[in-house]
């Protein structure tokens, strides 16, 4: 598992691992994460359906509900394939700006 700090953001990737690993590796380093926005880089995986997308729903909750932005980025799947409450971008670029309009929403308690 590959960790990018940049802030109070950190981007994180996995190398030659199946999503089930992944995932499991980031519940698993969750406790060093849980502080900062997070970036979950999706697009080593040459496979992903929207099933795949929804397992990193509870992750997606547990770390909104801290005030922390959770965004995932992907192009296998359309946004509109998932529901509302996971965030899904097609690019790092696009990942970095939600979180820069959802830091300004709590700031002014939107």
């Amino acid at each position: 598992m590959i960790f990018d700090k940049e802030g109070n953001t950190t981007i994180v990737l996995q190398e030659n691992a199946s999503l089930a690993t992944f995932l499991n590796n980031l519940k698993s380093a969750y406790d060093k994460l849980q502080h900062d926005h997070l970036i979950i880089n999706l697009f080593s995986f040459a496979k992903l359906s929207p099933d795949d997308v929804l397992e990193f729903l509870e992750l997606s909750n547990t770390h909104r509900a801290r005030k922390k932005s959770f965004v995932l980025v992907s192009n296998k799947v359309s946004f509109e394939e998932i529901p509302d409450e996971i965030c899904l971008v097609p690019t790092l670029q696009e990942a970095k700006d939600i979180i820069e309009m959802e830091e300004i929403e709590r700031d002014l308690d939107l």
